[in-house]
């Protein structure tokens, strides 16, 4: 925490999965930048980029979260100021929506001395647990696959241009991705509720931004789930498994009885990470898509690897008009 500023205290909540009997919650205590989402101009860019990777976290601080029934949790930030609740708990399918689900306040307890608190200390959070009228879920990359960035440009340039020079209201989407999403979303009934989770690379100093580009492009909710930023010469151990393919495993774990459809793009890696999972988890994928990029080498390489993987449908597309009819033909949506 700074001691040098003054502005007012927040804490970013992050839409988190759990389930009926585990409360999984993420989170981060933060002063307030007073960082606007829908500002342009490239000096009203630039600052917000930086307000956005130089935070001043609030740590090692007690939090309180509070369920709709009163159940009452406590717990302390880290030293980068993330707060993370995993534990069982009774009663929680009680409390959830139609759409699964559950809101939760989170609070600083007890208020820090001589700083301003934003929304009368009261942060309001979310966590979904997939209804019982779901029959898959689905798993979603980001980056290139909903959103345009450039992923696969020449040293990224075009990733980072898009990235921190353009606000989230500016971005477009990939065209017909949200109403695909909603198709998913809605199922061949219309009514299954099927719970979308979105993964990307970025780290979580982009949530807000893309939180704001999924409701403005009117995207099905669901939780975002991205990666810690690490800064250079950092001596915390990487994890033995990239973060794409940890969050979709954990995602499959949470939820050993459903199934699920994966898509992404052919810009990176998602094709060996998703044919890795449907090796993993047999019987768990039901198709896998693909968006196509400009690019010739990886295009060709994700059709051979596809080629060669016949356990489970894989689509590589040009629109998503193609894979909505080949949803339809597989019974997936209406």
């Amino acid at each position: 925490m700074s001691i040098f500023t003054n502005d007012p205290l927040q804490i970013i909540t992050f839409q988190s999965y759990g389930t009926s009997s585990h409360l999984y919650c993420r989170g981060r205590a933060l002063e307030d930048e007073n960082i606007d989402l829908t500002k342009k101009g490239f000096f009203s860019l630039l600052k917000n980029t930086w307000k956005r990777f130089e935070t001043d976290e609030i740590p090692n601080t007690r939090l309180k979260l509070q369920l709709p029934d009163d159940t009452t949790h406590y717990i302390h930030t880290n030293h980068e100021g993330y707060y993370k609740i995993d534990l069982p708990e009774k009663n929680l399918q009680q409390q959830i929506n139609s759409e699964g689900w559950l809101p939760y306040e989170i609070s600083y307890d007890p208020p820090i001395k001589n700083k301003v608190i934003q929304q009368e200390n009261r942060f309001p959070g979310e966590m979904l647990i997939p209804p019982s009228t779901a029959k898959f879920g689905i798993i979603s990359d980001i980056d290139d696959t909903i959103l345009h960035t450039g992923v696969a440009s020449f040293f990224k340039w075009r990733l980072i241009f898009n990235t921190f020079f353009k606000n989230a209201e500016s971005r477009s989407p990939l065209e017909g991705a949200a109403d695909f999403y909603h198709m998913l979303h809605q199922g061949k009934t219309g009514k299954e509720a099927n719970p979308l989770f979105y993964v990307s690379n970025s780290p979580w100093n982009l949530y807000r931004y893309l939180e704001l580009f999924l409701q403005k492009n009117k995207f099905p909710k669901g939780p975002i789930l991205l990666r810690d930023f690490r800064a250079p010469f950092e001596k915390r151990i990487k994890r033995k498994r990239p973060h794409k393919q940890h969050e979709v495993r954990n995602i499959l774990d949470t939820y050993p009885t459903l199934k699920f459809i994966l898509i992404g793009d052919a810009g990176e890696h998602d094709a060996d990470i998703y044919l890795e999972v449907a090796k993993e988890f047999p019987g768990r994928i039901l198709a896998i898509y693909l968006r196509s990029v400009q690019h010739a080498k990886k295009r060709l390489r994700i059709l051979e690897l596809f080629d060669g993987f016949k356990a489970v449908p894989t689509l590589l597309v040009e629109s998503s008009e193609e894979a909505v009819q080949h949803a339809k033909a597989a019974g997936f949506i209406a």
